[in-house]
């Protein structure tokens, strides 16, 4: 089968690989489509090193139960599924604490084991979730990160209640999502981007009010001005330095900044604030394996936006041009379909 490899941090290519076969308490999973991530670009453009090499890229997957192995009644070939990005072990403190999205033992697609930019995947049963027909199969596999990372982040980090205020610092993605979580928690979003397309997306996702940082010479000041005296919640999506500031220096006493974006830098900022005005500083990482079936039952039932996500579908032959599109910043996810193929 094809599959993306990365080989080395910095180098992919598209080579031809067997398809492993699912061992005991696995299944084998034909990809129907696999969502492009900025993660994938942390690999590839900025060296960031995966858990094993080679391996083959991509996290965000969903399909059809090809084949199960031993001990699998669960799942029957043919099941559609969604494949989490993260494995979790289900025994350490954090996972019997209800922490399983910090799994001491977390193995990743992608990353620790091969993952979704490939026709066939292997993940373990367990881990799987089914997906109703409702729920269109290729789209579905944006549930997997670009949902549910948000999600949890909306929802049990930042813990957006009814009425605050909520500024989403990067509308990409994973962060229109927040924008569309905060949203459905009844809060009033204010979405802030470089971009006015991804501006005028987040309306439609929910957004009460935009601002383009372009526009003003200080965000966090024309943030103040606007809620008379800062956010209830900052939610940084980007990271980056600068927006972290930013989100920080926009908050109310007693605000909340909730970081889900990827920064390897150093950030300062002034922690007097911190002390003085009582304000909190959380991190998100993925999702917890069981907000699952409730987030797939929110996309059932129309109550979360689904499709409108994926802004670019690409055969697998045609992923480098997936990877131009994100780093150019165009539309909000683009997905792999391994099973097109290139037009001759």
């Amino acid at each position: 089968m094809k599959a993306l490899c990365l080989e080395q941090p910095g180098r992919v290519a598209l080579l031809d690989v067997e398809p492993a076969q699912p061992g005991p308490g696995d299944v084998l999973v034909q990809v129907a489509a696999c969502g492009i991530c900025h993660t994938d670009l942390h690999y590839i453009d900025h060296g960031v090193p995966t858990f094993k090499t080679p391996v083959i890229l991509g996290h965000e997957v969903s399909g059809t139960v090809a084949a199960c192995g031993p001990e699998v009644d669960k799942f029957r070939p043919g099941d559609p599924v969604l494949l989490p990005a993260v494995f979790t072990c289900g025994v350490c403190r954090n996972c019997r604490t209800g922490r399983e999205n910090i799994c001491e033992r977390m193995r990743m697609l992608g990353n620790h084991l091969d993952g979704g930019f490939a026709d066939y995947v292997v993940a373990p049963a367990k881990d799987c979730f089914p997906l109703p027909p409702e729920i269109p199969l290729a789209e579905a596999c944006l549930i997997g990160d670009a949902l549910s990372t948000p999600y949890h982040a909306v929802k049990h980090r930042a813990r957006v209640r009814v009425g605050e205020t909520v500024a989403v610092f990067g509308c990409g993605g994973v962060g229109i999502n927040a924008v569309q979580f905060a949203a459905l928690a009844g809060a009033h979003v204010i979405a802030v981007d470089i971009d006015d397309r991804k501006l005028e997306w987040a309306r439609r996702f929910g957004a009460r009010d935009t601002l383009n940082p372009r526009s003003v010479e200080r965000v966090e000041k024309e943030l103040k001005k606007r809620t008379r005296g800062g956010v209830d919640i900052a939610m940084e999506v980007i990271g980056k330095p600068e927006t972290l500031r930013a989100a920080y220096d926009s908050l109310r006493p007693g605000g909340r900044l909730c970081v889900v974006g990827y920064c390897a830098e150093p950030v300062t900022l002034a922690f007097s604030k911190t002390m003085f005005f009582e304000l909190e500083i959380v991190g998100s990482l993925g999702c917890r394996p069981g907000d699952y079936p409730e987030l797939i039952e929110l996309v059932r039932s129309g109550r979360v936006q689904l499709e409108p996500l994926v802004t670019g579908r690409y055969p697998l032959e045609e992923i480098f041009q997936g990877f131009e599109a994100l780093r150019r910043g165009e539309g909000l996810r683009g997905i792999v379909l391994p099973g097109e193929r290139r037009a001759a």
